[in-house]
């Protein structure tokens, strides 16, 4: 039996299911960003201890519906980042609450303009910590941050978690550190698609450097558990990013952050939040001491406008100390650009501030303008957008063309100084500032502000030196070069193994800056010089050391010493006519002398000249030179003969192309002058073996004879000839056919481009394709032939019968035909007689059903019907046709099938 729900039980469940609701936790997205950093206030309370002011700045998106600040309850985790573990626990207490919002306002021409409006709520207080080596990591976890996130996996209910490092005694073992603090520059105009700036500097109370970079952001609490408090481990998991964007990209690969400056700037990803998470590193001494963090959601707004920046590209960057912000020291001709682009601009005017007239203006919207000299100029540039709205703006520029940044360096060994030397140049001002960075990446003691410095480099390697340069125009250039430092001085030798006479005397060379010295002192004339003189006896090895300050190198040259040399020009050969032969010798020597230079390509002063001799067809023997060779090493030298004789290559003729018609034959006729020569192919060859073959090709080919010679160059020639075969010609006279007495037969030929009918009996003009027949009573029958020429006199023949009847044009078809297959009378055919063409031919069985159906002369029936034999019957035929006159002839009747 069912139970009833009374009133006062519903509403008990009702009370039940509230508490329940209540008894969940409260949470929404509200959270847009944060910061937590510290300063150094002073040593703690207790010896060896430091005190500490820690902050944690939370942005609140103002129109959130979420958790107000004043809500917000911030317990700061205290981490060993040696071994992760907490070691104590600070709440933060909240400070009045700002409000940041961006001034639309002020913006001309916006379409549709944005809200972005912050509350920042600052979260305090201090603590003492005990100087630990590891350090501490400091992290407060928390959810969520705000809805719709474009740039994130999960796209709501992300939590966070916002860190700093405090950096202990083995990084930094004396002194003590306030982590960096971001700028609150939160509230930039960012619009869909359109270049923007937004600034993420920091500042340092300690004057350390600082880099900038996007980094991985960190999840936090969930929506079940949205400020869980502090873990017993440190635990930091970063966020999943949705495709294409990534930490390093998070605004995609059109926005980019500047190292230097912590400037963000780019092209914007379409409109949505977006999760941005910078990291900045603190240098001090070249070593990073904190890795420190900004969590921001960046909103970007379905919005334009039609703003004046103007911006000159001229590649220079601005120099903040003069009163003009661009300045051009390259050239004359500056190009243009509106910096803020924007689909609502709907036309431009530019005033390059020249003069007062209209020469120096453009309403292009990136133009391009050449200053007639050199100074200061007031680029002024109007706008006017879709709504009727009008913005402009101005920038100042200065041309000052002409200006490089170059230096020198000279120096080779680590342990000495290289001096660098500025060759930097300009023609307006003065160069007035020099900042080198030396390259060498183990200190940064390794800069200098002199114009001609020097530095010495610890070790060996390859440095990559720079120079920033400055001219009183405010022009800056800078120029980076490779600097190759050694471990030993340069020391360069042209050869580390030579030959003399021992009757002459040698000069080493030796390349290098610093000391020489070598030895032995053998035979040896100056041994302090770089280019000392030697004269052994004996094959000697002589070392040289370079010393440059406390730096030594060392090489070595080999002096091989002959009492005399040889030289073997080679045997004597043959070469052929108009080849190049390389003349090679066997000798010690080191200088060639070669004679005479008839046929000489190359130089006849080096040891392989190359000559190229001519056989002359006139002379009565072989062209014959003799080539004397003389070498020298200094006093020592040696001679020798080479006899070259150049013989005539051999000669082949293969004749000249020719055609001939399909299945015709030709003899070919070569001319040779060789002692063997052969035929290819030889397959259609008859009587390959002689110089005037039979061809008989089926289609066009190509036969080459190759001669070779005994006596002569052993070198093989060819010649081709080329024998066309005129394809053959297929000559068609038509079907055999019937006329009547005196009625004109129209005859067709078809397959060339000439005809001959024979014989030419009742023909009107036997030289046609399709000449006209007319025959009397006194011909039963007739079959004319007809030659079908094509080409070259190529031909081919056909023929056809033509029956005469005594009879009127008529269409005959047997009684009966028997269609058993023995090739006798096995298809019903019509017989036309003096009549042109069949129009039709049917055949139907007794039910008036059609069995065949044809229109063409010489067709019939077979006796069946669908591949199937038809039975023993009587069948009915229809068969109509025209005559030469254009009559019409109709037949009908029946016909017997006989099985």
């Amino acid at each position: 039996m069912g139970s009833i729900t009374t009133p006062n039980q519903m509403k008990k469940y009702y009370t039940i299911i509230l508490l329940l609701l209540l008894s969940f936790p409260v949470y929404a997205s509200h959270i847009a960003g944060g910061e937590l950093f510290y300063e150094y206030v002073g040593p703690g309370s207790t010896a060896n201890s430091s005190r500490y002011k820690v902050t944690m700045r939370l942005f609140r998106d103002c129109n959130s519906a979420g958790q107000v600040l004043t809500a917000e309850t911030v317990t700061i985790g205290i981490y060993n980042r040696q071994t992760g573990n907490l070691v104590n626990q600070l709440g933060l207490n909240l400070q009045p609450i700002q409000t940041i919002q961006l001034n639309t306002a002020a913006i001309p021409c916006l379409v549709n303009p944005p809200d972005v409006c912050f509350q920042i709520g600052v979260f305090t207080n201090t603590i003492d910590l005990p100087n630990i080596d590891p350090g501490y990591t400091l992290i407060w976890i928390r959810c969520c941050r705000s809805d719709m996130i474009a740039n994130m996996a999960l796209s709501t209910g992300v939590g966070a978690t916002f860190v700093t490092n405090i950096p202990g005694n083995t990084v930094l073992p004396t002194g003590h550190n306030s982590s960096p603090q971001f700028l609150v520059k939160d509230t930039a105009l960012v619009c869909k698609q359109k270049s923007f700036i937004l600034d993420f500097g920091a500042t340092d109370a300690d004057g350390d450097s600082l880099s900038y970079e996007f980094c991985d952001a960190y999840g936090g609490g969930t929506s079940s558990a949205p400020n869980p408090g502090p873990s017993p481990t440190l635990q930091l998991n970063g966020v999943s990013y949705k495709s294409p964007f990534t930490g390093n990209n998070p605004l995609g690969v059109a926005v980019s952050i500047d190292p230097k400056t912590g400037r963000i700037t780019g092209t914007a990803p379409n409109a949505g939040r977006y999760v941005i998470n910078v990291c900045v590193n603190e240098w001090r001494n070249g070593v990073i001491l904190n890795e420190h963090r900004k969590d921001f959601i960046l909103q970007v707004g379905n919005c334009d406008y039609a703003a004046a920046d103007p911006l000159p590209q001229v590649g220079e960057p601005s120099i903040p100390q003069f009163n003009y912000e661009f300045i051009s020291c390259k050239s004359f001709t500056v190009y243009f650009i509106n910096n803020t682009n924007s689909s609502v601009i709907t036309s431009y005017h530019w005033d390059f501030g020249v003069d007062t007239t209209l020469r120096d203006t453009s309403n292009l919207a990136t133009p391009s303008y050449t200053y007639p000299d050199s100074g200061t100029f007031t680029i002024k540039l109007r706008v006017s957008g879709s709504n009727s709205c009008i913005d402009s703006n101005s920038v100042t520029i200065g041309i000052y063309p002409g200006f490089k940044g170059d230096f020198n360096v000279t120096g080779n060994c680590f342990k000495n100084p290289f001096i660098f030397t500025d060759k930097s140049s300009t023609t307006y001002g003065t160069i007035n500032t020099w900042r080198w960075n030396f390259g060498d990446v183990a200190t940064l003691a390794d800069t200098s502000r002199l114009q001609n410095p020097s530095y010495i480099y610890p070790n060996q390697g390859t440095r990559n030196a720079t120079l920033l340069v400055t001219d009183s125009k405010g022009c800056i250039d800078t120029v980076t070069k490779p600097i190759i430092v050694r471990d030993v001085p340069f020391l360069f030798l042209p050869f580390h193994d030579t030959i003399i006479c021992s009757i002459d005397t040698l000069q080493l060379h030796a390349q290098g800056t610093g000391i020489f010295s070598w030895t032995p002192a053998y035979n040896l004339i100056n041994a302090a010089d770089s280019n000392p003189f030697v004269y052994p006896k004996i094959t000697t090895t002589y070392q040289v050391s370079l010393l440059e300050n406390s730096c030594i190198a060392k090489d070595t040259i080999r002096v091989n010493v002959v009492d005399s040399i040889s030289i073997d020009a080679g045997p004597d050969t043959t070469i052929c006519s108009s080849d190049i032969l390389i003349l090679k010798p066997s000798s010690e020597g080191l200088a060639y002398y070669w004679t005479p230079t008839t046929g000489i390509v190359s130089n006849p002063n080096i040891k392989n000249p190359s000559i190229s001799l001519v056989f002359n067809p006139y002379a009565r023997k072989d062209t014959t030179v003799v080539y004397s060779v003389r070498a020298t090493l200094g006093k020592c030298e040696a001679k020798d003969q080479i006899k070259i004789k150049a013989v005539r290559y051999p000669i082949a003729n293969a004749g000249l192309d020719d055609s001939i018609c399909y299945k015709q034959k030709i003899n070919l006729s070569a001319t040779i002058l060789g002692a063997d020569f052969v035929w290819f192919p030889k397959n259609s060859l008859t009587n390959s073996n002689t110089l005037t073959p039979t061809a008989s090709p089926q289609n066009t080919t190509t036969y080459k004879i190759t001669v070779t010679d005994t006596l002569g160059c052993p070198k093989p020639i060819s010649d081709e000839v080329i024998i066309k075969v005129i394809p053959q010609v297929i000559a068609y006279a038509g079907h055999d056919t019937n006329i009547v007495v005196n009625q004109p037969l129209q005859l067709h030929a078809e397959g060339g481009t000439n005809y001959a009918w024979t014989p030419t009996t009742g023909l009107n003009n036997p030289f046609t394709s399709d000449p006209i027949a007319i025959l009397g009573p006194g011909i039963d029958s007739i079959r004319y032939t007809v030659r079908v020429t094509s080409g070259p006199g190529c031909f081919g023949e056909d023929n056809v019968k033509v029956v005469v009847f005594k009879t009127s044009p008529d269409i005959f078809v047997p009684s009966g035909f028997t269609p058993n297959g023995d090739g006798k009378n096995d298809v019903l055919k019509p017989i036309l007689v003096g009549l042109k063409g069949l129009d039709f031919f049917r055949i139907y069985n007794r039910l008036g059903q059609l069995l065949y159906f044809t229109n063409s002369v010489g067709e019939g029936w077979d006796g069946k019907f669908q591949a199937t034999e038809q039975a023993t019957g009587t069948f009915v035929y229809m068969a109509q046709a025209t005559d030469y006159l254009g009559k019409t002839i109709f037949r009908k009747g029946t016909v017997v099938l006989i099985r």
